[in-house]
């Protein structure tokens, strides 16, 4: 297969996923069971591994490589059940924060460590901790809160999906335990498409 069958055949698996995952928020709404149906939707996504493989990820397009990128792999037209392939290769973490809309992250390659966490006393407790890795994942619900970290010994691939795309979340917020307060967290900007192979 090579770079442009590849690119045609992702394509097909992600809108099939996609497809998959739109009718069980439909039949379902929202809930902790129908976020874990989507979670095993992606979880068989990732495993299609022949069509993400992790070259094209680190410099798509060539130009200059980037240690971390967000590339958007689908968006709905009204920025509705948005998939993200996230790339890293150098340690990358992130504050306890919200997303407003449900989330869902799965591994393909190399771990990334969600810690999650309650409301507490106007600041958070950690209550757990799920290793997104090949095979396992983590589901989120609008409220709740987790931070992400890697120490990208070996370069780390998943997959991010949210309910409405990431340039679209205006309303997060994230705790800074240094001050004890809440800050906005900004719509994320600088996310790519997945350029065309040539």
């Amino acid at each position: 297969m090579d770079a442009k069958e590849r690119s045609a055949a992702r394509k097909q698996a992600v809108n099939e996923a996609v497809m998959r995952i739109r009718a069980i928020e439909t039949a379902q709404g929202v809930t902790r069971r129908s976020l874990e149906d989507i979670k095993q939707v992606l979880i068989e996504l990732a495993q299609k591994k022949e069509l993400f493989p992790l070259e094209d990820f680190t410099n798509p397009g060539g130009g200059e490589r980037k240690a971390n990128a967000l590339y958007r792999l689908h968006e709905d037209d009204d920025h509705r059940f948005a998939l993200y392939g996230q790339m890293s290769t150098e340690p990358r973490q992130s504050p306890p924060h919200d997303h407003t809309v449900w989330a869902v992250v799965v591994g393909m390659y190399g771990e990334e460590l969600n810690k999650l966490y309650d409301h507490e006393d106007g600041g958070v407790a950690q209550k757990g901790e799920v290793m997104v890795e090949d095979g396992a994942g983590v589901a989120l619900m609008p409220e709740d809160l987790h931070s992400i970290h890697m120490d990208a010994k070996e370069p780390v691939l998943n997959f991010h999906m949210y309910g409405l795309g990431l340039e679209q979340l205006h309303g997060r917020r994230y705790y800074r335990p240094d001050t004890h307060d809440w800050k906005h967290y900004p719509a994320s900007a600088g996310i790519q498409d997945l350029p065309e192979p040539a």
